[in-house]
């Protein structure tokens, strides 16, 4: 595609239909909404000088068909057009990118303490440290902006007793809406924005920043909830809930409706938080692995950029297409990309069975069930009906099993034909009479699930051949046993895991930037909830906290950190902040061994980036690597765009910048990424990178020297082996030079780290023989 010329990808995107159940559906003659891009914006005009409403009467449409209007940060707007107008707005002049509106969706206590503890470990057992001291809890003035689904502001976690005045530098409002008044922010939650929609009834009469969702509110704590105690979701996971930064300010910017999140509203968004003042923008959300977004489309992608250019680090969720390789979204190299990971605790419903043998398993739920084993116990293979496929019953799909045979029964379903989901599974085993369900599931085992109407917990393959081994033991008489209640394990070993769910790389934007950059706590996560879920658990009422899980909420743990680091390095800009945050992660668990993924096997770039996250270490990396403006317009140089459209996007910032000469994809390499990632390497020859690391911790004279991680078959030599730095602020580069005495067929993962006795600054790096 990027060999297209500039007219050819624009008519391209313009051709695009929305995937079905998208409402932006168009034909050449009816309306669909599409997004017009055209870079960044200045008196309120794009840097051509076209006004939008210009373009409109161009094609003759009028003012009113409107959406959304882009005009204090980028220039652009979203409106009914028809596919015949849309293209004729693509090829007018000072028009980057032209594009459907589609729907993205959400990336769906103790993390905190965990993530602190790792750091302990990691002192006692590294001989070099960056930590002077855990995370601060004082109060500060940053700003974390959160788009998601809105916020309940009457959470706890949303108090604002002990906090100063607003920033006077907050240029934000505090709209009024349904349910919601001005008088619902407060010191802590400054500012909450919505975005009109008109493609549902049900979304059109809800207009407001309230969350009715949960997502939001969740989210938004665990970033800088303020610390409550005494907090639990019906008794589990009792604790004290805070979040990352509880000191900074919070602004809600709801873009997410029943319906999923509009392109057309996370560029509203976008545009009006980095024009509010945010120093930091948390995004649980994005496209779907499938969804192939190309830059020039992906609103997330654009809106993220102009943040960058602003000074706002965008922090985002890497997807939860996981454990499919390639599957990480949110990959452009100004955001950076959080995976997913356990923490030390879980949630454990066990299966006991004659004989107090007890069998694991993991759930939430509220089982009466007797604690002894007295209920019948089947599998749904043995309880299908006569004409009933026996594959499809041991799935315990919808109509294979004999409702006399269920009745009164704990069923056993297995979960390997990918049929029907496990919610399904449930629902049918309890409209048969059933009184409660076991899943099997070796995915579903590491991230606890909430079930509310029926006891049901999930075991491992394994653990399911035991429980069926016992029942077909008992062929004369009736095996029994029963689930008992979920229990809070603490102290949980090993942790971190990498999420199942959680998605990996390498990029499909491109192999040339590692993503994601890492990962963070996102399995169980307790964190606020909204206080009108008329969903909750029967005879409970409403919890005030609830347990999700997720890249949605590892997210925001990153997010909470950046907010720290920002506000103990002022002047730090967010590249420096992002490479604080991946060359100080850790790539250890609890046992003091590898991470490793769910099923077992080590962990490697692809699935965590850099590694875990570590909060107190991040605040004083010693070194960082900074990504200037010139490093992302190469990027877009080497990524395909032409001069025109980055002189577009881009505006003052571009003044007398060109591409070079020699552009293409394999110089994105050497952009000045905290990690490393070449492609197209057959192993003939050897491959060059440049890296460039700024002194950020004050004069040194202890030299900085290297040691290197490669994988066996490529030959790593960094030049120079040391590299003194004097004053704070200096910059020193070194090479890269890659080389193999075998062509290279797999990926090859490794790492150097950069250490002088008190700092030590890592960098993964991949190389692999696939094209870009």
């Amino acid at each position: 595609m990027r060999g297209l010329s500039v007219f050819l990808l624009r008519s391209f995107l313009c051709l695009l239909v929305s995937h079905p159940g998208d409402a932006a559906r168009a034909n050449e003659d009816g309306d669909g909404i599409y997004i017009v891009y055209m870079g960044t914006v200045s008196l309120g005009k794009s840097a051509s000088g076209i006004e939008p409403t210009e373009l409109l009467k161009s094609i003759q449409r009028k003012d009113n068909a409107v959406v959304h209007s882009y005009w204090r940060s980028f220039s652009g707007f979203a409106a009914h057009l028809s596919m015949k107008e849309a293209r004729l707005i693509a090829q007018k002049p000072g028009v980057v990118s032209v594009f459907p509106d589609r729907l993205l969706q959400l990336h769906t206590t103790r993390s905190w303490d965990f993530l602190n503890y790792q750091t302990d470990l990691l002192i006692d057992s590294r001989p070099t440290s960056n930590s002077d001291s855990p995370p601060s809890q004082e109060s500060s003035d940053t700003i974390i902006g959160l788009l998601d689904s809105g916020i309940w502001p009457e959470a706890d976690s949303f108090r604002d007793e002990g906090m100063g005045p607003v920033p006077s530098r907050w240029k934000g409002v505090c709209m009024a809406g349904d349910s919601f008044s001005s008088s619902n922010c407060n010191r802590k939650l400054i500012g909450a924005r919505f975005y009109k929609s008109d493609f549902s009834t049900a979304d059109a009469v809800d207009q407001s920043p309230r969350d009715r969702l949960g997502h939001g509110t969740h989210v938004a704590s665990t970033a800088a909830g303020k610390p409550v105690s005494g907090t639990s979701y019906y008794g589990i996971a009792a604790g004290t809930a805070k979040g990352g930064s509880p000191g900074s300010r919070i602004a809600a910017y709801r873009v997410c409706l029943t319906t999923g999140c509009r392109s057309s509203a996370i560029l509203a968004a976008f545009d009006d938080a980095i024009a509010d003042g945010v120093d930091v923008l948390s995004v649980s959300l994005g496209a779907s692995a499938s969804s192939g977004l190309d830059l020039r489309a992906d609103p997330i992608a654009i809106g993220a950029f102009h943040a960058a250019q602003h000074g706002i680090l965008v922090v985002c969720s890497a997807g939860n297409d996981g454990p499919n390789p390639g599957s990480v979204v949110n990959a452009a190299p100004w955001i950076l990309t959080v995976a997913a990971s356990t923490i030390d605790r879980d949630f454990e419903s066990d299966v006991v069975l004659e004989g107090n043998k007890v069998i694991k398993g993991e759930a939430i739920n509220f089982s009466p069930l007797d604690k002894t084993p007295v209920y019948t116990l089947i599998d749904g293979k043995s309880a299908k009906k006569r004409d009933a496929d026996a594959l499809m019953a041991r799935n315990c799909n919808p109509n294979t099993m004999d409702e006399l045979m269920v009745k009164g029964s704990i069923v056993l379903c297995y979960n390997d034909d990918g049929g029907y989901r496990e919610k399904n599974k449930m629902e049918e085993v309890k409209s048969l009479g059933g009184i409660g369900m076991i899943s099997v599931n070796d995915e579903g085992r590491s991230a606890a699930s909430i079930y509310k109407s029926l006891p049901v917990t999930v075991v491992t393959s394994d653990d399911a051949a035991k429980i069926l081994a016992y029942i077909n033991l008992n062929s004369t008489r009736t095996s029994v046993g029963t689930i008992l209640v979920t229990t809070t394990v603490e102290n949980y070993k090993p942790a971190p895991v990498m999420a199942y769910f959680s998605s990996r790389g390498p990029s499909s934007l491109t192999r040339n930037i590692l993503k994601p950059d890492v990962t963070a706590p996102g399995v169980d996560i307790l964190a606020a909830w909204i206080g009108n879920d008329t969903k909750g658990t029967p005879g409970k009422g409403t919890p005030a906290f609830s347990v999700l899980s997720g890249t949605s909420m590892s997210c925001p743990h990153v997010s909470g950190i950046a907010a720290v680091v920002k506000s103990r390095n002022p002047s730090w800009d967010p590249s420096a902040i992002r490479s604080a945050i991946m060359t100080t992660a850790t790539q250890t668990n609890n046992l003091k061994s590898p991470i490793t993924t769910h099923t077992g096997s080590v962990a490697a770039a692809y699935e965590y980036g850099s590694g875990q996250v570590n909060p107190a270490v991040s605040l004083n990396p010693g070194l960082v690597y900074e990504t200037n403006a010139s490093d992302y317009l190469n990027f877009l140089c080497y990524y395909g765009y032409s001069i025109t459209d980055i002189k577009t996007i881009a505006g003052n910032a571009s003044d007398g910048f060109s591409c070079p000469a020699d552009s293409n994809a394999d110089l994105i390499s050497n952009m000045n990424y905290p990690s490393i990632a070449v492609s197209g390497f057959d192993g003939k020859g050897s491959r060059t990178i440049t890296r460039t690391l700024t002194n950020v911790a004050g004069n040194q004279e202890t030299p900085y020297a290297v040691s290197i991680d490669a994988p066996k078959g490529l030959a790593v030599k960094v030049i120079p082996e040391k590299l003194v730095f004097g004053r704070d602020g200096e910059k020193q580069s070194y090479l890269v030079l890659f080389s193999a005495s075998s062509p290279v067929k797999d990926d090859l993962l490794g790492s150097l780290t950069w250490s002088n006795g008190k700092y030590s600054v890592r960098s993964p790096f991949v190389v692999s023989s696939s094209k870009h």
